[in-house]
């Protein structure tokens, strides 16, 4: 069995991530771990593009947070399961350590390396109806995106005082919102075990990362900053330093896309007059996982397909054929043996946030389609 590679002592957050060069104990890490990486038959991009001559060229480098290779690669090193096995452990990550980040990002996109983010193009919500009017089959509509506060690091070198300026400068953003945007901020820090358990199995707040975010170093310091915003109905929500500094989310019952999507735009218009967000001409938006590059925009349905997903290998090529991104309701790496599963669109990059709505609503009706058909 291999062995477990040891948890970083992060020094450099402790002292704020200073500049300087990749210490002896961080090299050994990163050397153990590549050894591990390349003996195993790990599946992951990371294994795939992390050539020896691009793990000599980048183990060396440091961003001005005092990120290294090995806070973006940790998780991947220490999960060999995983599917990508890379994160940003801060915006300058993405230049800095682009020979590992590009190809990852130009095969999971789909996108070249000449390509640039289109400017932000909402659309007119109104285009897109109920997916679902008779409500056979969706249960519930959620569209999200992220955001970067401009001068902050990622989680792996975040500091406990990060977290807190970030949860309260949200709280100031959060304090007057308009109409049915208005709410109330729930620290984490403080919250029952009973009311985050609530919470969380009505698919309203985030629990504390799985294995893939732990090894990633993305739970420190927790719940310290982190927290739920929601509106009086739950159809507008934020979550406040969960994968992202920001998760802005509307949601509410059965399949009005449209809906959904307004209430969005607005929340989204309201947020950015009082936050500065960190953007790249290139990628759009950044985040922590390159997989929510672009517009970040992620839309989904819990959606009720028995039928299909008797054959998930059909059901994943159906999908796939659309560009959807199948998970469990309980969220990714989760299971659904009861027959609902979360579908949504898997490009964020390269299109306009309007596109990517499209591109669900469009893959979801023929998704019920198929459902309808089958035996």
């Amino acid at each position: 069995m291999a062995k477990a590679l040891p948890k970083p002592k992060c020094k450099k957050c402790e002292e704020k991530c200073g500049k300087g060069k990749t210490s002896p104990e961080v090299l050994a890490q990163l050397e153990a771990g590549y050894e591990k990486l390349v003996d195993s038959d790990s599946p992951s991009m990371l294994k795939r593009f992390l050539t020896k001559e691009i793990f000599d060229k980048l183990k060396y480098k440091k961003t001005s947070f005092g990120s290294t290779l090995l806070d973006c690669i940790q998780s991947g090193l220490e999960n060999l399961d995983s599917g990508i096995g890379v994160y940003a452990a801060d915006p300058e990550c993405y230049q800095v350590f682009s020979p590992l980040f590009d190809p990852i990002i130009e095969e999971y996109h789909h996108v070249k390396a000449t390509d640039k983010q289109p400017a932000s193009d909402w659309g007119n919500a109104a285009t897109f109806g109920n997916l679902d009017p008779k409500g056979e089959f969706v249960i519930s509509t959620r569209v999200r995106c992220c955001r970067t506060i401009k001068g902050y690091p990622f989680n792996p070198c975040m500091t406990e005082e990060n977290y807190k300026d970030i949860e309260s400068q949200m709280q100031a953003a959060l304090k007057d919102l308009p109409g049915d945007l208005a709410g109330t901020y729930n620290p984490l820090t403080g919250m029952s075990k009973e009311v985050q358990q609530k919470l969380i199995d009505d698919h309203y707040l985030f629990k504390e990362g799985d294995r893939f975010l732990q090894s990633a170093n993305a739970c420190r310091f927790w719940p310290t900053g982190r927290g739920i915003f929601f509106n009086q109905a739950k159809t507008f929500l934020m979550w406040i330093c969960e994968e992202d500094h920001l998760r802005i989310m509307c949601m509410q019952p059965g399949g009005n896309v449209g809906e959904t999507f307004k209430r969005l735009i607005a929340a989204v218009a309201e947020v950015q007059k009082k936050v500065t967000f960190v953007t790249s001409e290139r990628f759009g938006f950044l985040t922590f996982c390159p997989t929510n590059l672009g517009t970040t925009i992620r839309a989904s349905v819990h959606i009720k397909v028995p039928k299909l997903s008797r054959d998930m290998d059909k059901f994943k090529e159906l999908a796939g054929k659309f560009n959807l991104q199948i998970r469990g309701t309980g969220g990714e790496h989760s299971d659904s043996p009861d027959g609902v599963y979360d579908l949504s669109n898997k490009r964020r990059l390269g299109l306009t946030e309007y596109q990517c709505l499209k591109e669900m609503y469009e893959g979801i009706t023929e998704i019920i389609k198929a459902e309808k058909g089958a035996k």
